[in-house]
């Protein structure tokens, strides 16, 4: 049998062996059934995405893919940068 170790911060250890009792396990357990879970998804047992984005960042986005609420073209990088401080 091997061992497996790895470094945590004592509040994520905590954190995790708390919610892994409340669930009726241990954190070896738990790992075993994460990586038991990995081989048969033959990935990450779920679904990996990007946080959500604001609804600032999903107007910039909107309006940069639209063409829209932009500014510039400016002369040099100096002038873009101080456009940028602005505000």
């Amino acid at each position: 049998m091997a061992n497996l170790q790895i470094r945590l911060n004592d509040e994520l250890k905590s954190q995790a062996d708390e919610l892994f009792a409340s669930l009726g396990f241990d954190t070896s357990t738990d790992i075993r059934i994460f990586l038991t879970a990995a081989l048969e998804h033959n990935s990450l047992p779920f679904e990996v995405k990007h946080n959500s984005l604001s609804k600032e960042m999903q107007q910039a986005i909107y309006d940069s893919r639209n063409r829209m609420n932009l500014y510039g073209p400016y002369d040099n990088a100096e002038d873009a940068v101080n456009a940028m401080l602005e505000d």
